[in-house]
């Protein structure tokens, strides 16, 4: 008798098929436990492939440039190294920018969030006085002779109380999940680094791995998709660089010629968070809005403007 050995296959992965997707469905707790712990395992690797993948799009252009150099292994090292040095003479320029800006804001935030907050609230009661009806609506409703602030301390501090243990058995969490964070991030590091030298073999060697175990016409469509894939979120991430940069600068422009304070820490907060796909710039505003707000609540509007023309310009320009 004859056996069919591709009918035979197809009946064992119908059936292996079967049984773990009848195990998923029926024992969901233990799948879940072995999920997360093979999701803690690669972690480090996925952040690492990540990390790769952010960090071949300068250095790749950077190798371009050294074209000269004919050995491969010195032309890929050098090219690491300089993407590596580029990366943090652009850190050190940031935080050079914004660590002295942000202790001058936090100075000034102190000297002046007093004086605001007892402007908005002398400005609040001189609108209560004006309207006597919204006044006597408000006393009524919170009753703040009648109440009794005594108690209301005490109950505050004893809800503290209660939530001390709370609080430190979060921080132990905390530190525990700072701990691992920087374990993932240093393995990351490393096998990015590993990536990157070693990108021309693990690209063969997936090639070689998908037509072994796929069909060739299967496999030719993954590796286009890869391709395109690779392209696309390059050109993204080279964009976005250009698009913060771009708008970073515009903003300074703009706040220079408007004599609006807070420049450098303003405009580079927003070159950074511009990197946010569509939440990121709006992000920058809001909180170069409220550094202006405390300084001059008029000048924050007129920021506020400025960001929704400068806005338009440069996604339409």
């Amino acid at each position: 008798m004859h056996i069919d050995k591709k009918f035979m296959h197809k009946v064992f992965v119908l059936i292996a098929g079967s049984i773990v997707f009848a195990w998923l469905v029926l024992d969901t707790e233990r799948v879940g436990k072995l999920l997360s712990s093979v999701w803690n395992l690669i972690t480090p690797f996925v952040l690492g492939a990540a990390i790769a993948f952010v960090f071949n799009v300068p250095m790749r252009a950077i190798e371009n440039q050294l074209d000269g150099i004919h050995k491969v292994g010195v032309r890929r090292t050098l090219s690491i190294l300089l993407t590596l040095f580029a990366l943090v003479l652009v850190i050190m320029f940031v935080v050079e920018l914004l660590v002295p800006q942000i202790k001058v804001t936090v100075d000034a935030l102190t000297d002046k969030i007093p004086a605001f907050v007892e402007r908005t609230a002398n400005s609040l009661m001189l609108w209560l006085e004006a309207n006597p009806d919204l006044k006597e609506w408000v006393y009524e409703t919170t009753n703040l002779e009648n109440m009794d602030w005594a108690n209301l301390l005490k109950n505050a501090l004893s809800f503290l109380s209660e939530r001390v243990s709370t609080w430190m058995g979060s921080a132990v969490n905390v530190i525990g999940n700072v701990t691992s964070g920087i374990f993932n991030t240093v393995i990351g590091l490393v096998f990015a680094l590993y990536c990157l030298a070693q990108k021309d073999n693990l690209g063969r060697q997936g090639r070689s791995i998908l037509y072994a175990l796929l069909p060739e016409k299967t496999t030719d469509e993954i590796i286009r998709i890869l391709r395109l894939t690779n392209v696309t979120f390059s050109n993204f991430i080279s964009g976005q660089g250009l698009e913060a940069v771009i708008l970073g600068a515009l903003f300074a422009v703009g706040m220079a010629i408007f004599r609006m304070p807070y420049i450098p820490l303003v405009s580079v907060t927003i070159a950074v968070t511009a990197f946010i796909p569509y939440v990121g710039a709006f992000i920058g505003c809001a909180i170069g809005a409220f550094f202006i707000l405390v300084n001059d609540p008029l000048q924050a509007l007129s920021f506020i403007a400025l960001f929704l023309v400068l806005q338009q310009l440069e996604n339409n320009l």
